[in-house]
């Protein structure tokens, strides 16, 4: 009888602390997938100020949403004055974080160092650069890198269609370009026009969504912008294969990701401020989510994702700094 108690007193010490394990011990666990990353499952406060780059700006537009839903008292404001305005107001030390669709210049980063601001570059996606005609355009089937760069080069005189090839409307085209402020117009102007002077009749606008409307409204327009605008206008404009010298190529997913749609793929980037990930935990927690979702918001959104051991390496670089 006496090992009978024993065991029901055994039982009745071991039964608790099954039932606590069961649960999870201390009681923390349910909540360590939220927050996105460093914030391991508390909810945050704060503001996190982000602008930069109109290309990049449907990425973080989408993940700012996202994030919202985790961190609901975060605050992250995000504004789209270009690529070349956003490091302006980084390096006024007015932002916290700057998207961009090319890389630093030499002289954005001597701002940025003149006024003691430390940064880490992380990369978000790939771009395909799009070459947008008007739904009704039934003339240009293809353009050659040549053609694309004298049709856009400023030669003193209005520029037809029938200059560019022969056959074609002579027909006054309309230009649409991403403005001076905008990485977008920075890659085209390097890559394509070889820092030579644009068209002056070209319009103008930090806005894709303005240059997507100026094209889809003039037969004779043209105009160029990230490959997620025309994705999203798809079926009111028709986008321009370019012949770089192996036959004419179409920006697809595929052929961004492979390098095949050149030179008009690029990568896009969002630049951090080190002191903001240092001193504020929310602006961490919200880049560490930034990186863990990009891909999936870029691909969401028309963008083409990165490899996977790129966000790998952007985690490594914002574990780094200290």
């Amino acid at each position: 009888m006496g090992t009978i108690t024993k065991f029901i007193r055994n039982i009745a010490l071991i039964l608790p602390l099954l039932f606590l394990s069961a649960c999870g011990g201390n009681g923390n666990n349910d909540n360590n997938n939220q927050g996105g990353g460093d914030g391991g499952g508390q909810q945050l406060s704060g503001s996190i100020r982000v602008d930069g780059s109109s290309t990049v700006y449907p990425i973080m537009e989408a993940i700012v949403e996202e994030y919202g839903a985790e961190q609901p008292d975060v605050k992250v404001s995000v504004g789209s004055s270009g690529t070349g305005g956003g490091f302006k107001s980084f390096a006024a030390g007015e932002t916290d974080i700057t998207n961009a669709s090319r890389p630093v210049k030499k002289e954005e980063a001597a701002k940025l160092k003149q006024n003691g601001i430390s940064y880490t570059e992380l990369r978000l996606a790939f771009d395909g650069l799009s070459i947008a005609v008007n739904k009704d355009n039934d003339w240009v089937d293809h353009l050659t890198v040549e053609e694309l760069r004298n049709m856009w080069l400023e030669t003193g005189k209005p520029k037809k269609w029938s200059d560019i090839r022969k056959g074609w409307p002579n027909e006054e085209i309309k230009f649409y370009s991403p403005g001076t402020d905008s990485g977008t117009f920075d890659y085209f102007n390097e890559i394509i026009l070889q820092d030579k002077p644009m068209v002056e009749a070209a319009t103008l606008s930090e806005d894709d969504n303005v240059l997507v409307q100026g094209v889809r409204g003039d037969k004779n327009a043209i105009g160029y912008f990230g490959f997620a605008y025309y994705y999203e206008n798809k079926d009111d404009l028709k986008v321009v294969p370019i012949d770089n010298g192996k036959g004419p190529v179409k920006p697809t997913h595929e052929t961004i990701q492979n390098g095949e749609y050149s030179p008009l793929s690029r990568p896009l980037f969002t630049y951090v401020s080190n002191k903001a990930v240092t001193d504020q935990k929310e602006v961490r927690d919200f880049v560490r989510f930034t990186i863990e979702n990009a891909g999936e918001f870029a691909e969401d959104v028309g963008y083409v994702k990165l490899p996977k051991e790129e966000y790998t390496k952007d985690m490594q670089k914002l574990d780094a700094i200290k």
